[in-house]
């Protein structure tokens, strides 16, 4: 049986008359990611708000690893990091001292203190610059000081709040290895982003939250299954041509001012032999021929509305 590492039920919130949280319900694997999508103003930011303590919810329950967050607040704080959107690192200090003055600050790390920040330093690439001030290091290098400062108290639980924001891809790469490292340690990771695609790499499940309600949740792949939409597109050349192929594909969709047809299918290589011989049956060709299937990116714009563009707080 699989340990829950966070278990959320009718989770509620409101400012005055404004409902933010409306009784989501979700459950976290221990050992997993779990990622939270939502446009924005869906409630993420409150969720994770209320899930590190650091706001109290108006209804529901909630347990963090395996304490009820009403009444257990101080075991919870003991058992989870959290980074926030921006690196909270002290620029006057260099990367070593930022690290020493979180194992200062943390009782359980202070006896292997000395041996704590060295480890941390080489684990994320940060050796060469441990002594620079942190104001002179790039985003990215802000961005691994900042979670490793995270890690200093050994958490079970670790709170990402779109940790990659910002960044270019090459560090925005080496974030999602540092995070599949902190799984394959065993800790669990709670992510929000405003990237489909990191949630795609990352995430054992995905819930998308919309105005306050989770309207789905699931792994990456049933979330796609969820919507239809594998089809070929073939773009033409000329308005004659799109008007001739239409005639002949008749279950197909088209677009007039992007002279393209949009053909169901499966994604396979019959299908699309198929279509391609009935072009050509009928003396047809087209200028661009493509396999789209559906990515998180269709799932969120046709559970929402909206695209992610600018994503969720």
């Amino acid at each position: 049986m699989t340990t829950s590492a966070i278990a959320v039920s009718g989770l509620r919130k409101a400012y005055k008359d404004k409902v933010v949280l409306d009784g989501i319900d979700f459950d976290v694997p221990a050992g997993t990611v779990f990622s939270l999508l939502g446009p924005n103003g869906a409630g993420k930011t409150t969720t994770v708000n209320v899930l590190t303590t650091l706001m109290r919810a108006d209804g529901g329950t909630v347990r963090v690893a395996g304490h009820d967050l009403a009444t257990e607040a101080g075991a919870v704080r003991a058992a989870i990091g959290v980074t926030g959107q921006f690196a909270a690192v002290d620029e006057l200090l260099t990367g070593r001292e930022n690290l020493q003055l979180m194992v200062d600050l943390n009782r359980r790390s202070i006896r292997n203190g000395g041996r704590v920040v060295p480890e941390l330093l080489e684990r994320f690439e940060l050796a060469e610059s441990a002594d620079k001030p942190a104001s002179t290091y790039s985003g990215g290098m802000r961005r691994k000081l900042d979670l490793a400062m995270t890690l200093v108290g050994d958490p079970q639980i670790i709170f990402l709040d779109e940790p990659t924001t910002g960044l270019d891809p090459r560090s925005r790469r080496t974030m999602w290895s540092i995070i599949r490292d902190l799984l394959a340690d065993g800790v669990t990771v709670f992510l929000t982003t405003q990237y489909l695609e990191e949630a795609d790499q990352l995430a054992d499940r995905v819930a998308v939250l919309d105005q306050g309600r989770l309207v789905a949740q699931g792994t990456p792949a049933e979330l796609k299954r969820m919507i239809p939409g594998t089809h070929i597109r073939l773009r033409f050349t000329t308005a004659d041509e799109l008007d001739e192929a239409a005639r002949v594909l008749t279950d197909a969709v088209r677009d007039d001012e992007a002279l393209t047809l949009r053909v169901p299918g499966d994604g396979g290589t019959k299908s699309l032999r198929t279509l391609l011989d009935r072009l050509d049956e009928y003396s047809l060709s087209a200028e661009e021929c493509s396999v789209h299937t559906p990515d998180l990116d269709d799932v969120f714009l046709a559970l929402t509305g909206r695209t992610t563009e600018v994503d969720a707080k």
